[in-house]
């Protein structure tokens, strides 16, 4: 896969390449691209699609030892990443890991033109459900997180709350799950990455108002909801909707929080759906400062 520095590191990325408009979509802890294989081929047909793998613990090269993986460092090395390869009116969709919903408190969303928000943490939901709480005690155990990650290939271990069942509602497969793990397993740098991230100290008030800033995000905004989540709380897919002055929501049934892996039709349907509704959207007027 290509690379691209930015001040953290060294960031690969897949790239589909073509002259369609720009989709750059953002992944959870602990995955990394291939989180999108099911809804990528239908989506590269009429758009380029540009999938990061951040150093969310499934990175194949660590970041600088000074690195700022707090929340806010990784959601303004997702910013670094966008302004690196000078990318414009991008569509960007996040799901489970909700740094990239909160450019907009960083002041740092001029190079959107839509945001697409499908099951992430939110508002107090840090971290978020059960997976998240497991993910931030592994953290704190001395060899925690090796030892998360080889639970998570086992598949009748995986498939509990407090790993993956309440995140995908159908079993994810066995090579997707190697492949997100590997990285983690092999390197210590890469645990370094994901510990300091897991750690970070940090407020759920802080989360609330970061996330009650996007009341400032003035552009066309889906919210992808999973009606059955049990992570990310179904409340708060239509909070969302109503902080965004141009939200709209669309809940999916039969899914839970990975809405591309258990439900990739309807998921590549109500995306659509909405690129083309909006189309015709303009870049702001503070665009030019880019």
């Amino acid at each position: 896969m290509p690379e691209i520095d930015v001040p953290a590191g060294t960031i690969s990325y897949e790239d589909t390449g073509g002259d369609g408009p720009v989709l750059v979509l953002l992944h959870g802890l602990v995955m990394d691209h291939t989180l999108w294989r099911k809804v990528l081929p239908d989506l590269r047909q009429d758009y380029r699609c540009i999938l990061p793998t951040l150093p969310l613990g499934s990175h194949r090269a660590a970041m600088k030892p000074e690195a700022d993986l707090t929340l806010r460092g990784m959601v303004n090395l997702v910013a670094d990443f966008l302004d690196a390869l000078d990318l414009r009116d991008v569509t960007l969709v996040v799901t489970d890991w909700g740094g990239g919903m909160l450019l907009t408190h960083e002041g740092r969303d001029q190079r959107l033109a839509r945001l697409v928000i499908c099951p992430s943490e939110a508002f107090d939901n840090y971290p978020p459900g059960l997976p998240g709480r497991m993910a931030r005690l592994a953290a704190r155990m001395p060899g925690g997180l090796s030892l998360a990650l080889r639970q998570l290939r086992v598949r009748r271990l995986r498939g509990t709350p407090l790993l993956m069942g309440w995140m995908a509602k159908r079993p994810v497969d066995d090579d997707l799950v190697r492949g997100w793990t590997a990285p983690g397993l092999t390197d210590a740098d890469v645990r370094r990455d994901l510990r300091k991230y897991a750690l970070s100290p940090f407020e759920k008030t802080n989360l609330i108002a970061m996330t009650e800033s996007l009341t400032r995000f003035d552009r066309p905004a889906l919210v992808l909801w999973a009606r059955e989540d049990r992570v990310m709380p179904r409340s708060h897919g239509k909070r969302l909707a109503d902080v965004l002055p141009q939200g709209r929501l669309v809940e999916v049934a039969d899914s839970y929080v990975l809405i591309q892996l258990d439900r990739p039709d309807d998921f590549t349907r109500h995306l659509r759906a909405f690129l083309a509704s909006t189309r015709d959207v303009v870049r702001p007027p503070n665009d030019a400062t880019i």
